[in-house]
């Protein structure tokens, strides 16, 4: 094995920890944002917020749900702030916050 063989094998092996990593953010992200819209349209269509709470629960683990109601829609805010319930990695590791919103019409089916 030579020197510069040697030097570049860590920062080759950083640079794909850094990129796995940030792949699996962005499915956590992807996984939270269909949690949302799946927790607006259940409370859109008049399930209880416990029901919507368990399906997020269900989906993407412990996060914070927020509803709001504007106007003729229902809306979801989930977000994940890193507290190391969930099993994300990175997000967890590093703290960061991830967060998703989805609203659905009101009523609807």
């Amino acid at each position: 094995m030579t020197a510069e063989f040697a030097v570049v094998l860590p920062a080759v092996i950083v640079v794909l920890a850094c990129c796995l990593a940030a792949v699996a953010a962005m499915g956590f992200q992807v996984r939270l944002a269909d949690a949302a819209a799946v927790c607006s349209r259940s409370l859109a269509r008049g399930e209880p917020f416990e029901v919507a709470a368990q399906q997020v629960r269900t989906l993407v683990g412990d996060v914070r749900v927020e509803t709001e109601h504007r106007g003729e829609f229902v809306c979801v805010t989930l977000s994940s702030t890193g507290s190391g319930k969930n099993g994300v990695g990175p997000i967890d590791l590093l703290g960061f916050t991830a967060s998703a919103h989805g609203c659905a019409l009101a009523g609807g089916l």
